[in-house]
């Protein structure tokens, strides 16, 4: 019997932009590697329905000052080289080897330490040369501040080809304007809102800022914490920029550890939740459960601090991609 229905021809998917962090001493930096993330033609790890050329990348998160408010169970790998940048960024480089490594710039936050631009570059420079690993910056948050302390940072690692964070409605003309000048690429900042990630995008590609050095942060949030409404906006976004959308066809990046780290599942000691387990295990794991959901929605990118969970992670994604050679 003849099927009915007509042919219906499969609808031909577009292409995420490709995003480069770092740049090698040939292109003008002084990098030993470099990380591409985006590029897919499909959603994650849906080998079969497109190209996914570059695998989703896995940063370890180091901040300018040691944090005073990390629980013990993510402090006892790094306790030792927290209270030094430069030796906190080689020490991650050289033992838990993730693919790039996020400076986050909290010792700048005027409610905390306050410390000035100027050191903010001086730490921005001893990580570049303690490293040699791609760079994320990502300012304090507070964008009276970083509005500050970015021109310094920016120029101090000007050739590098950072990625450097965040751009909001308020404050994108700086950052896009700093990441011409110098060669970097931004992250813009949004809500948990498809139309407000277009409107930053719009905001900064107005500007003159290349569509292909931008990358989304929808914000996110931990498992167990709204995660399900994350992870159905990151899915729109990723089908919207498959789909043709070109203001929403660029990679993405999750914060993890800060949300992860955030909760009472990550926090909570043995003493005050017995029942939960281990805190040095069952901590890196909701990390890396909260990082593996968001990259199976569509991030390229996510952000960690514990490097049991940087492990997991990546092997996690080289089966996901073909590549582990474990049986």
């Amino acid at each position: 019997m003849t099927n009915p229905l007509p042919n219906v021809a499969k609808k031909r998917l577009k292409t995420i932009h490709s995003v480069t962090i770092g740049a090698l001493q040939q292109d003008g930096g002084t990098r030993t590697s470099t990380v591409t993330i985006g590029g897919s033609s499909c959603m994650p790890f849906h080998h079969f329905d497109g190209a996914m050329p570059h695998r989703p990348a896995v940063a370890m998160e180091i901040t300018d000052i040691a944090p005073t408010d990390w629980p013990e169970a993510l402090r006892a790998p790094i306790a030792d080289v927290m209270d030094d940048p430069a030796a906190w960024a080689a020490y991650c480089e050289a033992e838990f080897k993730p693919d790039l490594l996020c400076l986050r710039l909290a010792g700048c936050d005027p409610k905390g330490a306050n410390r000035s631009p100027e050191e903010a570059a001086e730490t921005a420079l001893a990580v570049r040369n303690a490293t040699g690993l791609p760079l994320v910056v990502w300012g304090c948050g507070d964008l009276d501040k970083d509005a500050e302390v970015f021109p310094a940072v920016a120029e101090a690692l000007a050739g590098e080809r950072c990625l450097l964070g965040t751009i909001t409605e308020k404050n994108y003309r700086t950052l896009t304007a700093l990441g011409m000048a110098y060669g970097h690429s931004v992250i813009a900042e949004s809500p948990v809102d498809i139309n407000m990630a277009k409107q930053i995008n719009i905001l900064a590609m107005d500007a003159g800022f290349p569509e292909d050095r931008l990358v989304i942060y929808p914000t996110t949030g931990a498992l167990g914490y709204g995660i399900e409404y994350v992870v159905s906006i990151m899915e729109r976004l990723r089908l919207g920029g498959l789909g043709g959308d070109k203001l929403v066809a660029m990679p993405i990046v999750a914060d993890i550890g800060r949300e992860a780290w955030g909760v009472k599942e990550a926090r909570a000691t043995l003493e005050e939740a017995p029942g939960w387990g281990d805190p040095a295990k069952r901590a890196p794991a909701w990390e890396t459960a909260t990082a593996l959901t968001y990259i199976h929605a569509g991030a390229d990118l996510v952000i960690l601090r514990h490097p049991d969970a940087v492990k997991d992670t990546q092997a996690a994604i080289e089966q996901l991609m073909g590549e582990s050679t474990l049986k």
